[in-house]
């Protein structure tokens, strides 16, 4: 799946591969956050196959900068970041939800050390929330992340609350553009 420039996956690549493995579904949903939308985007529908998670991982490789790590959310983000890191050969980070209540009580897995580029890697961004947590904790363990890279954006205020926190969020797609596809 390489794009005409030869570059990697084009937007219309990657949106065809989320809509062939019905990652996106036009309907009537309630989101997480207990907003109504008319689209449902799951991306995991696209990345329990190999082929299309190796698609998608190349297509955020290509767009990896100078940042020494990788960081994503469990669950959602997880294989991103591995197979983005396979590919780029950069140690990864998987960030918690929640902080382990035993043990070491890490809010992490793998290693940030203080002064280390991160860049943060999602699935879907929605109001920016759990992006939002994600830089908090990195930051808290002494990285520095002013990047995040999302498979999609559904344009509902990621981008503006991340902005306010110092970080600019680079999505393969938005929302908008699955609309104007359906069309």
């Amino acid at each position: 799946m390489a794009s005409e420039e030869g570059t990697g996956p084009s937007r219309a690549e990657i949106l065809r591969l989320l809509l062939d493995a019905q990652a996106v579904r036009f309907g009537d949903f309630t989101l997480t956050s207990g907003e109504k939308s008319d689209v449902y985007i799951d991306v995991k529908r696209a990345w329990t196959d190999p082929g299309r998670l190796a698609t998608i991982a190349h297509a955020l490789a290509l767009r990896v900068g100078s940042e020494e790590r990788l960081a994503g959310m469990e669950l959602g983000a997880v294989p991103l970041v591995v197979a983005t890191a396979l590919e780029t050969r950069r140690p990864y980070v998987v960030l918690r939800k929640a902080a382990k209540e035993h043990g070491t009580k890490q809010a992490f897995e793998g290693e940030i050390p203080a002064g280390s580029r991160v860049l943060l890697i999602e699935d879907v961004s929605t109001t920016g929330g759990s992006s939002i947590r994600s830089v908090e904790i990195v930051r808290a363990a002494g990285g520095i992340v002013d990047r995040a890279l999302v498979v999609v954006d559904r344009e509902v205020g990621a981008r503006e609350r991340l902005a306010e926190k110092g970080v600019r969020l680079e999505p393969l797609l938005t929302l908008s553009e699955m609309r104007s596809a359906r069309r």
